[in-house]
C-alpha cells in the first residue's frame, strides 16, 4: 500500500468495550437466576430485543446524521436503554463512534446504566437494596 493510499482507523468494538460490558451484565445475570424459571425466557428475549432495537436505533440515527437527515430523537435513544437496551446501544456506540463524545448524552446513558445495575443488584440480593435505601429515607420508620 502506497503512502498516500492509507486507510483510516477501523470502526469497531475493542477488547476493553467487550470486557466492560460483560463486567457489566454480571450483576443483570445473576438477578436473572432470582427469578422464577417461567418468566427468565421472555425476561431474556425482552432484553435481547430492547437490546437489538438500541443498536438498530443507534445506527439510524448515525446515518441520519451523516446524511444530515431527520435525527432520532434523543428521548427515544433513552427510552429504548431504559426499557433494557443499553447493552445494544453500548456496543453501538462503540462500534460506529456515535454519541461517545456528547457529554450530556453520556451522562443520562451511564445514569440509565447504573440505575439497571442498581435494579438487578437488588433483585439478586432478595430487596435489601431498595429496604435499606427506603430505610434510609423513612429514618428507619418502616411505615
Amino acid at each position: 500500500m502506497s503512502e498516500g493510499s492509507a486507510r483510516p482507523a477501523a470502526v469497531g468494538v475493542t477488547g476493553n468495550a467487550w470486557f466492560l460490558l460483560g463486567a457489566l451484565l454480571v450483576m443483570p445475570a445473576l438477578a436473572l437466576v432470582q427469578i422464577a424459571p417461567s418468566v427468565r425466557p421472555w425476561i431474556g428475549g425482552a432484553a435481547v430485543g430492547s437490546s437489538l432495537l438500541g443498536a438498530l436505533l443507534q445506527w439510524f440515527d448515525k446515518r441520519a446524521a451523516q446524511s444530515r437527515g431527520g435525527r432520532v430523537p434523543e428521548f427515544w435513544l433513552h427510552a429504548i436503554e431504559l426499557l433494557g437496551g443499553w447493552p445494544g446501544a453500548f456496543l453501538a456506540q462503540r462500534a460506529w463512534r456515535h454519541k461517545t463524545a456528547k457529554l450530556s448524552y453520556q451522562a443520562v446513558f451511564w445514569l440509565i446504566v447504573a440505575f439497571h445495575e442498581l435494579l438487578a443488584l437488588d433483585l439478586a440480593s432478595g430487596g435489601r437494596v431498595s429496604r435499606g435505601i427506603r430505610l434510609m429515607i423513612t429514618g428507619g420508620f418502616a411505615g
